[in-house]
Order: structure tokens, then C-alpha cells, then sequence
């Protein structure tokens, strides 16, 4: 084979079958040129999960002329900062394999887009919780908007429906109602009377003024910004008051 074959035949879009673990095909769009394979700065690297071949190799084929999208070869889909799936109807199956697809990242928390029908309420505290940040139908799934959903997904914008958003906000509301709040809990994780304790600290009061005012024992102040301090590996309470601020835990 003559070395203009050769480049021709390594162009060519490639296709790994269906796993057998989740029934989906995951596409190994072959975008190099030549033997360069890295992201050219400000570009978004992007792995396209799908359900049929044709529809993830037409998503792949778009996207690739797209600017500032670069659609990762299989063997590379670890590194993704976004993941586009696209599926006929969203099932527990679909939610199962977003989880081992996030699980086996190289720890950066990769954005899921997800374009389908039938999300159900029960998916998505599930689906949000594995990383899914934008939902689209496939009836209003253009190419022009996930180009668009991927560089909001990427910026950390969601794009929920209002049906869907409204599902999110009910079953977060319920967590707080019925298990974090008789328990002493936030929505950040941290106890209340560690936030109380921290909003007091950064208004400048000391122990004695923070027992006062929450009707603790001074002892009992001590101790919780203690435990702060200790589970965190904080230094002093000054560090504790930044890195609450820092967080946006008060």
C-alpha cells in the first residue's frame, strides 16, 4: 500500500462493537493528523456514547467540524471532559452504565449530556449525581444545540428541561426535610452547628460570644470547631472561616 493509501485508509472514522456488558456501542472516531493526537489549546475533548452505530457516527462526523470540539478516540475516552450519550430511551441500564463510564475516569469529573426520551423522576438525582448536567430530547436535539449543551456542559452550565429541573429540585427539598435536617445535617454535609459555629467565627466572635448566642456551653464550641478542624486538616480557625468562604459553606 502506497503512503497516500496509507493516509486516506487512517482517516477513516472507526467503529468498536457493542460490549457486552452494556449493549452500547462506543465510537472510535479516529480524528488525527497524522500521529498528532493532542487537543489544540481551548478545545473541548469529547467521547460520544451511543446506542446505534449510524446515530453515534453521524453525532461523531458534525462534531468533528465543529470549533473547538475534539471527539476522543475509545482508548482515550477516560480523558473527556464531556460525554455525550445518546440513547433511544433512557433506561436504569442507561444510568448503570453512566456510572461505570464516570467511575473510570482519570479523576476529572467528566460532564454527561444526555439525549434521549423517557428520563423518569427517579432518574435524576441518579444521573445528576454521576455528573449528567444537561438533558436533551432527541426531537429537539439539533446538532447545532449540543454543540451548544457541550460548551455550556463544559463552562459548568446546566441545561435541564423545566420538567426535569423541577423533579431535581422536589427530590432535593425531600432529602433535606426528611433525612438531613432530623439529623442535624446540611445539604453541604456539614453538621448545622458547624455552619452556625463558622458564621460566628467569621463575624469575629470568640468562644465565650459564640456559646452565648447559640446557648452552648463554651466547651461544646471548643469541640465542634475541633472536629472541623481535625476531619479537614485544617490549621487554626481563621483557616476554617477561609475555607468556609472559599467553599460556600456560609
Amino acid at each position: 500500500m502506497d503512503s497516500q493509501s496509507e493516509l486516506q485508509q487512517s482517516r477513516r472514522p472507526q467503529a468498536i462493537a457493542r460490549t457486552s456488558e452494556d449493549s452500547m456501542t462506543v465510537l472510535d472516531i479516529n480524528v488525527r493528523n497524522g500521529s498528532d493526537l493532542r487537543a489544540a489549546t481551548g478545545t473541548i475533548d469529547v467521547a460520544i456514547l451511543a446506542d446505534d452505530l449510524l446515530v453515534g457516527q453521524g453525532a461523531a462526523a458534525v462534531l468533528r467540524t465543529q470549533p473547538g470540539l475534539r471527539v476522543l478516540p475509545t482508548r482515550q475516552r477516560h480523558r473527556a471532559e464531556v460525554v455525550l450519550i445518546m440513547v433511544g430511551q433512557v433506561t436504569d441500564n442507561t444510568l448503570a452504565w453512566m456510572q461505570s463510564e464516570a467511575a473510570a475516569t482519570d479523576g476529572n469529573s467528566p460532564k454527561f449530556i444526555l439525549v434521549g426520551d423517557g428520563v423518569r423522576e427517579h432518574h435524576m438525582l441518579r444521573a445528576v449525581s454521576h455528573g449528567l448536567i444537561s438533558v436533551l430530547s432527541r426531537q429537539e436535539a439539533d446538532f447545532e444545540r449540543i454543540g451548544r449543551a457541550i460548551r455550556d456542559a463544559h463552562e459548568g452550565l446546566p441545561g435541564f428541561p423545566p420538567v426535569e429541573l423541577s423533579w431535581l429540585i422536589k427530590q432535593i427539598r425531600a432529602i433535606q426535610l426528611d433525612v438531613l435536617a432530623p439529623n442535624g445535617l446540611s445539604p453541604t454535609g456539614f453538621e448545622t452547628r458547624e455552619l452556625d459555629v463558622l458564621r460566628l467565627l467569621a463575624d469575629g466572635l470568640d468562644t465565650a460570644d459564640i456559646a452565648v448566642r447559640l446557648n452552648f456551653s463554651e466547651r461544646t464550641v471548643k469541640n465542634i470547631i475541633h472536629g472541623f478542624l481535625t476531619r479537614l486538616g485544617l490549621h487554626n480557625r481563621t483557616h476554617a472561616v477561609s475555607f468556609a468562604l472559599r467553599h460556600n459553606l456560609i
